[in-house]
């Protein structure tokens, strides 16, 4: 295929001008061709790249050009990925690390998209599988000198020591809060409150333009509106909500309903209240109050107007702005309470783990070999669970039984990866 579109098989990865060809032999390009024969390419297969002009037109016609090669066709959806894992070029988890590094959209995601694409956990589970292996090498020796008297115990009782010390290392890194696999998702933030309030005037001030209707009519907001910021490289969405209120209406009813769900799920929660409507929706942020709901800020809103009493909160704890959503002023110091709550709440030293995937088969490990330490000094038993153990660290890499999950992984890629 490259002879015959490039004319040419250039030196391997040695950056080649050639002019480009179509089966008829009219030129397509003066362009740049790449050769990485196998295995020293990303994928560990012969792997071509042709680097050409940007223009639609030479796009289309080497396009075509290569689809009227025999046995060729496009990549599926995270294909060249899927190969480069079955090759051995990348493990599992870092596979899951480049679709997070394609996916990323703040700095603070790519920071630890790339990580885990360089191996910081894949390493690490690879030095606590050797751990483990050498372990279950004492324990079946001891099971195949069983008859030696005292050997079985002298291989054990090395074998426990060294489960101890993997056992606290691993139970380290799953006692972290777990915040790093939320950056994947980012913090979720809902503003709440009473009808009429500025939630959605305040949710326009975040976004720096319109994504809320502003109406001075009571529920005008019937849905849940999201808009996707970056603060200092943290992703965060915020939610504005439907005025929380006993509503007539079947329509404003199912907005208040979806605003009071989508608020209990969220991480942190802006109850906005209006200094010229002293009490209104103080029971309903009492009651939130009541339930045990945490991540409450209180922000009093319309500041540019004369002020009235608002709800003595200062016994909650919870820390309290005050704003004019209508002019800006107050909310610079927000988005900075913002910008430092997000902080504080994604622990990037936390970033081992960073999926649901890679906690669930840690903690199973882990349990493992909690199992192989309490276990009487029966080897055969403890044999079972170190081969328990390393075998689901085996599953975090990708290395054994993990089909089941690869198209779910994969097709998640863009094409042409």
């Amino acid at each position: 295929m490259l002879e015959r579109i490039a004319g040419q098989r250039p030196q391997p990865r040695a950056a080649t001008r050639a002019l480009l060809k179509d089966p008829s032999g009219q030129p397509i390009d003066d362009a740049i061709v790449l050769w990485f024969p196998a295995p020293r390419s990303a994928t560990g297969e012969d792997v071509a790249e042709f680097h050409i002009h940007g223009g639609r037109a030479v796009l289309q016609a080497l396009i075509a050009a290569i689809g009227a090669v025999e046995n060729l066709r496009a990549a599926e959806p995270g294909e060249f990925t899927r190969r480069a894992f079955e090759n051995g070029k990348l493990d599992l988890t870092e596979a899951e690390g480049l679709d997070d590094l394609i996916h990323a959209d703040t700095e603070r995601q790519r920071r630890q998209a790339l990580r885990q694409l360089k191996g910081l956990l894949g390493d690490k589970a690879r030095d606590w599988r050797g751990q483990i292996i050498a372990a279950s090498a004492l324990v079946e020796a001891a099971i195949d000198f069983s008859d030696e008297g005292d050997v079985p115990d002298e291989l054990i009782a090395p074998a426990k020591a060294k489960i101890e010390i993997l056992l606290d290392e691993i139970e380290d890194v799953l006692a972290q809060e777990g915040r790093s696999e939320r950056l994947r998702d980012g913090l979720v933030v809902a503003i709440t409150g009473p009808p009429n309030v500025g939630k959605s005037t305040l949710m326009n001030q975040l976004a720096r333009r319109e994504v809320a209707i502003v109406s001075p009519h009571a529920g005008t907001t019937r849905d849940v509106i999201e808009v996707h910021l970056d603060l200092d490289g943290y992703p965060v969405t915020v939610i504005d909500t439907a005025g929380i209120r006993e509503a007539i209406d079947p329509v404003e009813q199912e907005g208040v309903r979806r605003a009071r769900s989508r608020a209990a799920e969220a991480d942190l929660r802006l109850w906005l209240v209006d200094t010229q409507a002293a009490g209104d929706g103080e029971d309903e942020l009492r009651a939130w109050i009541a339930e045990g709901q945490h991540g409450f800020w209180v922000v009093r809103n319309k500041l540019d107007e004369p002020e009235a009493v608002t709800p003595d909160l200062s016994a909650s704890g919870w820390p309290c702005f005050s704003i004019s959503a209508a002019n800006g002023r107050g909310v610079p110091e927000l988005i900075g309470a913002l910008t430092r709550y997000a902080a504080a709440y994604f622990d990037e030293g936390s970033a081992l783990i960073t999926r649901a995937r890679h906690r669930e088969l840690l903690r199973q490990s882990a349990d493992a070999l909690g199992r192989a330490i309490d276990l009487p000094e029966a080897a055969e038993l403890i044999a079972e669970e170190l081969r328990l153990a390393a075998h689901r660290l085996g599953q975090l890499l990708g290395r054994v039984d993990v089909e089941d999950i690869l198209d779910v992984i994969f097709r998640e890629f863009c094409v042409g990866k």
